[in-house]
């Protein structure tokens, strides 16, 4: 920028005295037809950028490059951070059984037992109902005179054994028509009672003795010969007890 300043005065003093001279010459020789050339103008300022080109065409495409070779393997990262416990899977199969450890140390002595109260068992209950009971299934007493550990069960009609040991059955029942009456233990028919109808009203009864385990049951079931009843003045009733435990 200082240079281009310079010359514009020296550039504006030349082309005076070359003014000057060329009046001179064209006064002295008229006869010539052309003057003496100027001295180059100064250069114009620089022009302004073109627009872009259009697009070109799209060229073809290249040689495929070649496949470098695999690189040798890495070193083994650091480990990550531990993720979260997952849900439990499926129980595997049992394993073998293991040896059998120590026998450990005696525990202290427990509370004093009562006897007499481990080893009884009885009960007597009565039907208190006028509808026949129903066939091969078990006769309900539904109504407990004596039933004090519950081993009689007045909604199923069974006899369940708590403690094993030798047991007295007894029934004494009114009816009013034929009745057979089963005795079971254990779905399985250990003596049959039958009475057939001579008066308009009868007593029929009858016992047994038998050995139950823990777990046994024992029940009255009827058959087609059904006349028992439980009414007033007519009563229905089905005893048992322990006699000797085990």
């Amino acid at each position: 920028m200082i240079v281009k300043n310079v010359w514009e005065p020296v550039g504006l003093g030349l082309a005076l005295l070359l003014l000057a001279l060329e009046t001179t010459v064209t006064g002295n020789a008229s006869h010539s037809c052309y003057g003496t050339p100027g001295l180059p103008g100064t250069p114009g300022m620089p022009g302004k950028d073109g627009r872009d080109g259009l697009k070109g065409v799209k060229g073809e495409p290249g040689i495929p490059a070649i496949p470098g070779t695999r690189g040798p393997k890495g070193k083994k990262g650091e480990p990550g951070s531990p993720g979260l416990q997952g849900k439990t899977g499926p129980m595997g199969p049992s394993g073998i059984r293991g040896e059998p450890g120590e026998q450990g140390q005696p525990g202290g002595p427990g509370m004093a037992g009562n006897y007499k109260q481990k080893h009884q068992s009885a009960f007597s209950v009565v039907r208190q109902t006028g509808q026949y009971p129903d066939k091969n299934a078990p006769v309900v007493f539904n109504h407990a005179i004596t039933n004090p550990t519950q081993d009689y069960n007045t909604t199923s009609g069974k006899f369940t054994c708590r403690v094993p040991g030798l047991y007295y059955f007894v029934f004494h029942t009114s009816q009013i028509a034929n009745l057979c009456v089963n005795m079971y233990k254990n779905r399985q028919k250990v003596a049959s009672f039958c009475d057939h109808m001579s008066n308009s009203k009868q007593v029929s009864s009858g016992g047994l003795l038998l050995r139950m385990d823990a777990g046994h049951q024992l029940w009255l079931a009827v058959n087609d010969y059904n006349g028992m009843v439980g009414i007033a003045g007519s009563d229905s009733v089905f005893s048992g007890f322990l006699v000797f435990p085990d």
